[in-house]
């Protein structure tokens, strides 16, 4: 007998950041692909990426009044009581009204409230932690949730609940691939001879790397190495007037696939989704944890892959001293780019979405 639409009801929380959000909607995916008559929302705060990017991709979205404890002094801070309770009933609500079968936290404080209230409607909880070092909403949420997901097996001593675990990796999109590299080269006038490098400091940029790069292209071109440079928007404008032969710079690169395809090596900071799309598609990277991150968890993400040999790892502060000798002497060595190759795909996990959306199809059916 086929379902109805509504027997199936998936309620995704979590956002803030990319990071957050788009793991959520590669699980959503395939869901949808897997199960069509899936009833999906998603539960975010409207002014963060979550309230553009979900609506876009034409799922339903319902918001909360939700923000984070500032770690410094923050007038807002003194709202955060009133918010969280106001979050708690907006959650309550939400849930008694779309009375979700499973409930998939992605993280950010925006899972919170309303992965609680899914808990208290009896919803099945399906938490996913794409950080080697678990956030806090995840420890939070663990003892509600019936299955987390973890991208890294050194989250598992972080966490109590040992047998709610399961080790799927961090879910990335469906369409990410890479294509034929002298076309992708192609897209971006640069030469297929050459060696090309792919520098990503995220959408809005990163200060120390954008620096270091700048003072390196004078190395890079004296070795005939072509560089794809994704400056960030708050920096593109100090930094465009590098742009050349050979030199590649814009504040966003729109077909990441092609950048990817592009590359020998990529420069990055160690996001979580950033790693996972890198693992999959097995690009030697140096990663250049963010030192601004809560917990720091951008350094235990690179260390946990650099013990492994699976990246390189630069911390922030020597950035400026080390980066060029680093990325010269790794282009140039195929014995290193070729262990860097098979360790991170070997760590990569593209299985991740389908696995974590088969176990909330299982959960909904058995309900």
């Amino acid at each position: 007998m086929t379902a109805s639409k509504t027997e199936y009801r998936f309620l995704f929380a979590g956002g803030g950041t990319g990071g957050h959000l788009f793991p959520a909607v590669a699980v959503a995916e395939r869901i949808k692909a897997k199960l069509p008559e899936a009833d999906i929302l998603f539960v975010g705060t409207r002014t963060k990426i979550e309230g553009t990017v979900v609506p876009k991709l034409g799922y339903k979205f319902r918001s909360i009044w939700i923000k984070g404890f500032s770690r410094s002094f923050n007038l807002e801070n003194i709202l955060f009581p009133v918010k969280l309770i106001v979050s708690l009933l907006q959650s309550l609500f939400i849930n008694m009204s779309f009375r979700p079968k499973v409930a998939i936290g992605s993280g950010g404080y925006v899972s919170g409230p309303a992965i609680w209230a899914s808990s208290v409607m009896g919803a099945k909880i399906i938490l996913l932690e794409q950080n080697s070092y678990p956030g806090v909403t995840t420890r939070l949420l663990e003892r509600y949730a019936d299955e987390i997901h973890i991208s890294y097996s050194d989250s598992v001593k972080y966490l109590k609940s040992k047998g709610k675990i399961r080790i799927t990796g961090n879910p990335v999109r469906e369409n990410l691939n890479k294509s034929d590299k002298e076309s992708a080269l192609g897209y971006f006038n640069l030469s297929p001879a050459l060696k090309t490098i792919l520098i990503l400091g995220g959408s809005l940029g990163a200060h120390s790397i954008n620096e270091a790069v700048a003072g390196s292209l004078a190395s890079f071109k004296e070795k005939n190495l072509q560089v794809i440079w994704q400056t960030g928007s708050s920096y593109y404008g100090k930094y465009k007037k590098l742009a050349g032969e050979g030199i590649v710079i814009s504040p966003f690169i729109e077909d990441m696939n092609l950048a990817y395809s592009a590359a020998d090596i990529v420069v990055a900071r160690s996001g979580a989704t950033t790693i996972a799309e890198l693992l999959v598609l097995g690009i030697p990277s140096v990663l250049i944890p963010s030192p601004n991150v809560a917990e720091n968890h951008q350094y235990y993400n690179a260390k946990s892959l650099a013990d492994e040999d699976a990246v390189i790892l630069i911390e922030d502060k020597d950035v400026k001293n080390i980066l060029t000798e680093t990325i010269i002497s790794t282009i140039f060595d195929p014995v290193k780019l070729k262990v860097l190759k098979i360790n991170s795909q070997k760590l990569g996990r593209p299985d991740a979405a389908s696995l974590i959306a088969d176990s909330a199809i299982k959960f909904a059916v058995s309900l």
